[in-house]
């Protein structure tokens, strides 16, 4: 029988003062990365799971990777499952357990870690990113439970760790470490970017290619520049030459804003102190941002044959080093998730939501390359990393509902 969309929201409605409680009780644990200071996940982890034991869920598996930074030796993750109707399919909603750190405190109205409450917001580290879509996502399942409704395929909520700082304990190494629950067909979403209108769904990343670039030259003093082999002039003719890409990639994908693939000199280390040196050392950064369609190996290809030339032209040396370099497949915009979350966002926010593209890295990316069609969805105001965070209660439930029509796929 097809479910009442009108109790489902009312119960959901409902359950606004225990996702108010939940967040006050999450605020008051930050669960932050021990080299950003903090002691890790555990606390937090350990407390969530009493709690999602409490409200009766009772498919909940700990998995935990070891960090010998962190007192309890290890940065937990968390796995809450509902069995669904059909059993072979798995529906995902992934946030993230950890937390910034709230940066100047004299900078927040209060303290960071104590849940405050006014005019329909709610104020603390953390509140937006990312616990406003674990609350909404853990009631979304649990207003269905209360309701005796079975969504459509499994739901596994999935708690990760380590989310601020790379995932390195997180994402990635229960891929790694723990694989079997991902080997499911399956769809997921993942919360923790949007538009304060939830008009945007993320369905593409760019390609991140981040590149420290030395050039080694002969340093020699400012009066006898003849004699030396100047590293800057070097690095600053193989930057306009890596600035020429911005135009050499002229592929254009509207998916995206900006449309095109972008590389940017970034950051610049100091060469020498005085003036009256020419340096034989400079070193300089680069952040490119590159369509899927392009091939990665393609453009570090070019920029090493630009540096050939530089090296070539002023008798210097110069290394590249890789810093980064991500990429995944884009999930197609006609990918069942994607039309069901359209939907869903339609029904609860009467918003006509539209894929997109970002040049951004999210955790969406793992889940992409392990096979499962993944979108970046929430209605969020952009609180992420700012003094005095803020979550909107009204966005907490209404995203919410879209979960729990997420879940049950013919509401």
């Amino acid at each position: 029988m097809k479910p009442d969309i009108n109790v489902l929201f009312a119960e959901i409605e409902r359950l606004r003062p225990d996702m108010i409680e939940l967040q006050r009780r999450l605020t008051a644990l930050p669960a932050i990365a021990p080299e950003s200071g903090g002691r890790g996940e555990s606390e937090k982890a350990a407390f969530l799971e009493e709690h999602v034991r409490g409200m009766g869920f009772s498919k909940i598996e700990r998995m935990a990777a070891p960090d010998s930074r962190a007192p309890s030796g290890e940065r937990p993750s968390l796995l809450v499952t509902r069995p669904g109707r059909d059993r072979g399919r798995v529906l995902w909603i992934m946030t993230h357990l950890d937390v910034v750190p709230p940066g100047d405190l004299a900078a927040w109205t209060g303290d960071p870690f104590v849940l405050r409450e006014a005019d329909g917001k709610l104020y603390g580290r953390g509140t937006e990113d990312n616990q406003q879509s674990l609350v909404a996502s853990l009631h979304a399942l649990l207003a269905l439970k209360n309701l005796g409704l079975t969504p459509a395929a499994d739901v596994s909520l999935l708690f990760a760790a380590d989310e601020e700082t790379g995932s390195t304990y997180g994402i990635k190494y229960l891929l790694d470490h723990f694989p079997e629950p991902f080997r499911k067909p399956g769809l997921a979403l993942v919360p923790d970017a949007g538009e304060p209108d939830g008009s945007a769904i993320e369905i593409a990343e760019k390609s991140i290619l981040w590149l420290k670039i030395r050039t080694k030259g002969v340093q020699v003093h400012g009066s006898i520049p003849h004699r030396g082999k100047n590293a800057f002039v070097a690095a600053s003719d193989l930057v306009l030459r890596i600035d020429e890409l911005n135009r050499a990639y002229a592929r254009s994908d509207a998916l995206f804003d900006p449309p095109v693939s972008t590389f940017s000199p970034t950051k610049k280390e100091a060469n020498v102190p005085n003036v009256n040196t020419i340096p034989g050392d400079d070193v300089f950064y680069v952040d490119c941002r590159i369509l899927p369609a392009e091939n990665l190996d393609g453009v570090y290809g070019r920029i090493q044959a630009a540096a050939r030339d530089v090296e070539t032209k002023y008798g210097v040396s110069v290394s590249m080093e890789t810093v980064q370099r991500e990429s995944s497949p884009a999930t197609q915009a006609s990918s069942p998730l994607v039309s069901r979350l359209t939907a869903a966002v339609k029904t609860v926010y009467g918003v006509a939501a539209r894929p997109v593209g970002i040049g951004g890295g999210t955790v969406g990316a793992y889940l992409r390359r392990a096979g499962i069609d993944t979108a970046v969805w929430s209605r969020i105001d952009h609180q992420a990393h700012m003094p005095n965070e803020y979550c909107v209660v009204d966005h907490m439930a209404g995203d919410a509902k879209v979960m729990a029509l997420l879940m049950l796929e013919d509401a």
